[in-house]
């Protein structure tokens, strides 16, 4: 199933779509390739609001996007990967019989799931700045990438468990 209809999926049922993505077998590029396209998504969300703050303020633009561009696409990677093996070892506690990997994928899908809805939040910031407005489209966003994460991992703690 391409991506763009897997996100879509994913706000209808995003244990279903981590439960597919799982039988797909496991492979690191596809788990690297799915975290890198939310990372370059959420980067490329930036762009009006870093541009409305460069206007307002007299920064360089390209020392803004620049420094974004090393957050969000060389660090924030590191940051889930390191994440993930925190969401594994919590839901090894709890009994869950998920491997790194699944968990990996859970976050990871969540990440780019919720991108849309971040490109949203950036236009906002963008176009009409810091306010109701842009706090509400954030929320948004944060329960959206909470419940996407929540399903997915909760899909990958159940695998290998007998069916119900």
């Amino acid at each position: 199933m391409p991506v763009t209809r897997d996100i879509v999926a994913t706000y209808r049922g995003p244990g279903r779509v981590v439960r597919r993505l799982l039988a797909a077998g496991q492979r690191e590029d596809r788990a690297l390739a799915i975290l890198m396209a939310g990372c370059v998504v959420t980067f490329v969300a930036q762009w009006p609001r870093l541009a409305r703050q460069a206007h307002m303020t007299g920064e360089e633009l390209h020392m803004l996007m620049g420094s974004s561009l090393l957050a969000l696409v060389m660090i924030l990677p590191l940051i889930l990967y390191s994440l993930s093996l925190v969401a594994h070892g919590i839901s090894k506690v709890f009994g869950g019989n998920g491997t790194a990997y699944g968990a990996r994928l859970a976050l990871f899908w969540a990440v780019l799931a919720a991108s849309p809805v971040l490109l949203l939040w950036g236009l906002v910031g963008g176009f009409i700045g810091e306010g109701p407005a842009l706090n509400l489209t954030g929320a948004i966003w944060l329960a959206l990438f909470a419940w996407f994460w929540i399903g997915g991992q909760r899909a990958v703690m159940q695998e290998g468990a007998a069916p119900a």
